[in-house]
């Protein structure tokens, strides 16, 4: 189980967004990294072809995932930024908050 989920509010706590707030659009588990809209944006040139249904050349501004790393989750309960941890509840595994103790996720 991931400590992210898209849908998470999180608070950026490293590289040059710090201090930003944003929401979790989409994990790769595999990179482990995320896409938060807004966020790490870069921008990409990009040459203009005629051939291929005209696709017009420019500067282009474009998010890049960010590593688990470099982002903390806002509980949802406190509003705090905090840990995530883990803990059995009837055979589910659920995420809880470092800080208050309680669920992040709702059923």
């Amino acid at each position: 189980m991931l400590k992210f989920k898209s849908g998470d509010s999180v608070k950026i706590t490293a590289g040059k967004d710090k201090g930003r707030e944003g929401k979790i659009e989409k994990v790769d588990v595999k990179l482990m990294t995320a896409l938060i809209p807004g966020i790490n944006i870069y921008k990409k040139h990009v040459k203009g072809n005629a051939t291929q249904k005209g696709q017009k050349g420019g500067i282009y501004e474009l998010p890049r995932p960010m590593g688990f790393g470099k982002f903390a989750l806002v509980c949802p309960k406190c509003k705090k930024v905090t840990r995530v941890g883990f803990r059995m509840v009837e055979k589910d595994k659920v995420r809880i908050c470092k800080k208050c103790q309680k669920e992040i996720d709702q059923k």
